[in-house]
């Protein structure tokens, strides 16, 4: 049986990821299609970064920051760019591209949620991202679909997902509000949300000091699945980002917020799943690990 295999990382910048090791990583991880989030660059650094490779890119309204792109070995059929409303800036945070999976058409995507901040303007921006991220996984979704979101999604879902999740319950990454969406966008499709709190439709969240209704979680689940916890179940991580700073990395104090959500037909088809941590701290070339998934056709 043959298979196709994805790779996503935040680079953390391409040309700095190039510089400090990720094209030999590259080059040793037989990948087809890869996707990149915080590329911060212009076109012609990622061909320079990427030689040989078939690239779609969005860059962001502010030069040096966010940017996504896919790269692979075999030309995208067709991408796009639009998401969201219209009176919404997401230039440099989604993309996607179509491609076959033997014989299907398989819709891949390159994904990076705002980091945020709670409680300021940041976090306004992250929650606008949010709110549009349910549509196009319905519409993506439709008709038993082959598709998979893949990237930062900044959000770490579960407690298994963060190493020191009480120390973050009210920081961005891991507010309730933002897991309530996750919540539904994995809740099997046209069932009833309920939410970790316990919370069922029309679970609430924290917005400051006011408790605020969210519509995006009353409704049906969406039906996505979480590759990676499916996948290695109910352990802590595997971690994909750790901090710079302090001991984090060495102690494997992360969290899991790089993701591929895919539709039931398509996650029916991983054979493989593994973050691509580095050997050692030296060894890093973004701070963020890829994520690799095999999928079979």
């Amino acid at each position: 049986m043959a298979h196709l295999r994805v790779a996503s990382v935040n680079v953390n910048g391409i040309r700095a990821a190039a510089r400090n090791g990720m094209s030999g990583w590259l080059d040793a991880a037989d990948v087809d299609i890869l996707t990149l989030q915080e590329v911060r660059a212009q076109d012609e650094h990622l061909e320079a970064a990427l030689p040989g490779w078939h690239i779609v890119h969005d860059e962001a309204t502010a030069k040096g920051r966010a940017g996504v792109a896919i790269a692979s070995r075999t030309p995208a059929l067709a991408h796009r760019t639009d998401f969201g409303p219209d009176d919404f800036d997401s230039k440099g945070r989604w993309i996607e591209g179509d491609f076959l999976l033997g014989d299907r058409p398989l819709t891949v995507v390159s994904a990076y949620v705002h980091s945020g901040e709670a409680e300021t303007p940041k976090q306004i921006e992250k929650w606008k991202f949010l709110d549009a991220f349910g549509p196009r996984l319905a519409e993506l979704g439709a008709d038993d679909a082959l598709a998979v979101v893949t990237g930062d999604l900044n959000v770490g879902h579960r407690p298994l997902d963060i190493k020191n999740w009480k120390g973050n319950v009210k920081k961005s990454g891991y507010l309730a509000r933002e897991r309530a969406y996750f919540d539904r966008f994995l809740t099997a499709a046209g069932e009833t949300v309920i939410g970790q709190e316990g919370i069922g439709r029309g679970m609430v969240g924290e917005l400051s000091d006011t408790r605020v209704h969210i519509s995006e979680t009353d409704g049906p689940g969406l039906g996505w699945v979480d590759v990676g916890r499916r996948f290695h179940g109910e352990v802590e991580g595997p971690y994909t980002w750790w901090s710079m700073r302090g001991q984090a990395f060495d102690n494997d104090t992360g969290w899991r917020i790089d993701y591929h959500l895919a539709t039931p037909p398509l996650a029916e088809r991983v054979v493989d799943y593994r973050v691509a941590r580095a050997a050692s701290y030296a060894e890093r070339w973004s701070d963020h690990a890829p994520v690799i998934v095999d999928y079979s056709y």
